[in-house]
């Protein structure tokens, strides 16, 4: 058995997409910068002495991570190839 999704056959859902639309008018940069400072602040807790708090910020750099190279992802391949393609054949037929 095949269970694979192909490409066109499930759409985002408008959650998704809202969310998508507003991460993107972020510049990737932004989530590399947040990264850093979330371990630059993690490293200054760390040397007042603040354990549990650098630990916590700390580990805010690898979601921020994440979060920036799902954003670069959707910027440049899209979101959601089946209203893509939908959109293309709409836009051609009017053509």
């Amino acid at each position: 058995m095949d269970y694979r999704v192909k490409p066109g056959e499930l759409q985002e859902d408008q959650v998704s997409s809202y969310l998508e639309g507003q991460s993107a008018k972020l510049p990737s940069s932004f989530y590399l910068g947040a990264a850093l400072a979330s371990m630059a602040a993690s490293l200054a807790f760390k040397a007042a002495g603040k354990e549990h708090l650098a630990l916590f910020v700390g580990q805010w750099a690898a979601p921020f991570l994440i979060i920036g190279t799902y954003n670069k992802m959707v910027k440049q391949h899209g979101s959601d190839q089946g209203q893509r393609a939908a959109s293309n054949v709409i836009h051609n037929a009017a053509d």
